[in-house]
């Protein structure tokens, strides 16, 4: 017995390993391990590139302080629209309702104000409410019916798009009305002027949303929650995390940003309109894509998505001051969006 061991423990040393996996360590894995860890580092080169090349073409035209903060005036709203949609997308779901309900929001602070007679701070705090209420539902429908989250918003898309114009009685609400009787409805479209850069509350907000998302997502338990659910509800389920808590407070979160939209919003074009902001859907999903923010979930950041959104506002404006076709603009975003999730893909090889 004791000979049998000898030798099954002489065969075991010599025995050669039938296969030997080498870890690939040439200069394109280690680009595509950095981008693995760091998703927003291409949104971040694509930026600066795009803002070169405009301003090498156009000059101080292009680079004055007031052209630049202009591109942060322009994607504002789609910016902070695109934050909600960011939570959403970070749970591998999607919210097509995003814009419908950054709309009904500003329809129910403007109509509560100007129909009702409420206080127009009271109006306010009911419009966020609306919103965050839309979210809750949708939150509710994906988390405890289990209803797939594109049916879902696209079904509270329609609802919010219908009950906005029937409540409305498509009135759009005039600028003039709101100077004179609730200038708080336009408080974000207020500015003040830095070294020659005109900022306004909108932008000065979106920013702060951004940092704020960008640090709790990073460093609270609820943002590592919302990655976990995002990357594989069952593991994080698994692992003591209320999935379904998570996802509802995301899509409430997300709601509650959205109405936040539709003030800031109301802002932006002075008027409470119906018809307004109704490409923020394609537009919020178009800075998250851009933005290398993963639409299976779990891998991206927000501050990628504010990226994302100044990468549309470079293009937008640096081709309309070269006085170039608007439709460029939607061919080269086309193209960026289709070569964003290309890189996507292959960054996702890394964990495959």
């Amino acid at each position: 017995m004791t000979n049998q061991t000898e030798a099954d423990a002489s065969l075991a040393a010599r025995a050669e390993p039938v296969a030997r996996f080498e870890q690939r360590t040439g200069p394109l894995s280690r680009i595509q391990h950095a981008l693995h860890s760091t998703p927003s580092l291409v949104p971040l080169v694509v930026l600066i590139v795009s803002t070169l090349v405009f301003g090498a073409l156009l000059g101080q035209k292009f680079f004055s302080s007031f052209a630049l903060t202009l591109i942060l005036q322009q994607v504002a709203i789609v910016g902070i629209v695109g934050a909600a949609q960011s939570l959403v997308i970070l749970t591998a779901g999607i919210d097509l309702s995003v814009g419908a309900i950054m709309v009904l929001s500003s329809v129910v602070m403007g109509q509560f104000t100007f129909r009702y007679g409420l206080p127009p701070a009271l109006a306010i705090v009911c419009g966020l409410g609306i919103g965050t209420l839309v979210g809750y539902v949708n939150g509710w429908l994906v988390a405890r019916m289990k209803l797939p989250p594109f049916i879902v918003t696209l079904g509270t898309w329609q609802i919010a798009l219908a009950s906005n114009f029937l409540y409305s009685g498509n009135e759009t609400i005039r600028a003039q009305e709101i100077e004179t009787q609730a200038p708080i409805l336009q408080f974000f479209g207020n500015s003040f002027s830095l070294g020659g850069a005109v900022f306004t509350y909108g932008v000065i907000f979106f920013i702060v949303l951004v940092g704020v998302l960008a640090y709790v997502l990073r460093h609270t338990a609820w943002g590592r929650h919302v990655y976990a659910v995002g990357d594989d509800p069952e593991a994080a389920a698994l692992s003591g995390v209320n999935t379904r808590a998570v996802l509802i407070s995301v899509y409430t979160l997300s709601g509650l940003i959205c109405a936040f939209a539709g003030w800031a919003l109301i802002g932006r074009i002075g008027s409470v309109s119906p018809t307004s902001g109704q490409t923020a859907n394609i537009e919020s999903i178009t800075a998250v894509v851009i933005g290398g923010i993963s639409l299976f979930g779990g891998r991206g950041s927000v501050l990628g998505m504010f990226f994302g959104a100044l990468i549309v506002g470079v293009f937008s404006l640096g081709l309309r001051l070269m006085g170039a076709d608007a439709q460029w603009t939607y061919l080269l975003i086309g193209a960026l969006i289709i070569a964003a999730v290309a890189v996507d893909q292959w960054i996702r090889k890394v964990s495959a």
